[in-house]
């Protein structure tokens, strides 16, 4: 395996021994078996501590939001709980999560919660982010088979200059498939819509290039990009860059298909602001993965979770809005300003079989 230039002994020896984790993974058992993800923005997933390297003072028990222990383990088993219920009571078997600080929340979440029974893998690194806060990737270690990662950097040169969060990307083996999952957390309108579009349009373009470059490989490669990508779905960073149709039918296996179409006429989103709701969270898949055989989206089963306890009433714009740790320095004890989103993918083929056999 070739390794780029600059990279760190740490991150060497963290892929490492994610390698030959991998390479203890024998077989799947129950291959029939729904494979179940879950992506969520959990909001400043912060640990108590201060970090003298990023910005994260705010969340500290002396910052300004008073953050101690006790917030943070009420947060963790609020965040358990969204993450089952998104799941349909099931330990998902990949969760792509964003605003998370650092490793030690991630292994805190999984160790404090009874997430510690799902036997979850972690893929994780720093990102260059100002406020350290990460992507992050849980496999369940029961039904995913890791072969390999990679960070991608995004970030502008010259007068377009900016750095933010990197993009994950988690190649796995799941019931005898490769799959390629993408967690993405695109550059925030902070600043004001036109100011910060170019940033997504450049996130875009770097997504865009590394399918393009997955695909020489392997042209029937099966992709799903999940994240907070702080765009709608149709977005030029979507339509145009992207290459994400919203049709009802994608074709060709360069086509990428934007599930969230079919939010777009509901009456939620993931995100409210002035009492007005947006997708910003999405799920991106390959066109194989819709029709085909093998491993497939289920898009009945591809939704938003708004269960009562993640939502509470908006008193000023009327009707619910994500229910939030913090109303600006207030602690307001909920779990996020945006939603988990949910989606299965199931085997078509052996579910033709099984079809076939009763007939």
């Amino acid at each position: 395996m070739k390794f780029p230039a600059g990279f760190s002994r740490l991150y060497l020896s963290l892929l490492l021994i994610f390698l030959l984790c991998a390479s203890a993974a024998t077989s799947q058992d129950n291959q029939n078996n729904p494979i179940r993800v879950v992506f969520y923005n959990v909001e400043n997933l912060f640990d108590p501590s201060n970090d003298p390297v990023t910005n994260d003072e705010e969340f500290t028990p002396s910052g300004k939001n008073h953050w101690t222990k006790s917030k943070l383990d009420h947060k963790v088993m609020m965040v358990y709980r969204a993450l089952i219920s998104a799941s349909d009571g099931h330990f998902p078997d990949i969760i792509g999560l964003a605003e998370i600080e650092n490793l030690w929340v991630l292994d805190y979440l999984l160790k404090n919660t009874p997430l510690k029974n799902g036997n979850y893998g972690i893929i994780h690194k720093e990102s260059p982010d100002l406020r350290g806060i990460d992507v992050a990737l849980f496999y369940r270690k029961a039904s995913v088979v890791p072969i390999d990662f990679k960070f991608i950097p995004v970030g502008g040169h010259g007068s377009s200059h900016f750095l933010s969060r990197d993009i994950l990307v988690f190649k796995a083996r799941l019931d005898k498939e490769n799959l390629h999952f993408f967690v993405n957390h695109w550059p925030s309108r902070s600043g004001g819509y036109v100011e910060t579009v170019e940033k997504r349009n450049i996130a875009a373009r770097i997504v865009r290039k590394s399918i393009d470059s997955l695909r020489l490989k392997d042209s029937q490669c099966k992709v799903l990009l999940m994240g907070d990508f702080n765009a709608t779905p149709e977005e030029e960073c979507f339509t145009k860059i992207l290459g994400a149709t919203l049709q009802n039918k994608p074709s060709g296996t360069s086509q990428l298909f934007n599930l969230s179409q079919l939010w777009l006429k509901g009456a939620t989103g993931t995100i409210r602001t002035r009492g007005h709701w947006e997708i910003f969270d999405q799920f991106i898949c390959s066109a194989n993965l819709i029709e085909g055989s093998g491993l497939l989206i289920s898009k009945s089963e591809t939704h938003i979770c708004t269960d009562d306890f993640l939502l509470e009433t908006d008193p000023r714009y009327l009707g619910k809005k994500p229910f939030r740790t913090y109303l600006g320095p207030v602690y307001h004890g909920g779990i996020s300003d945006h939603l988990p989103i949910s989606t299965t993918l199931r085997n078509e083929v052996l579910k033709n079989m099984s079809l076939g056999g009763h007939q």
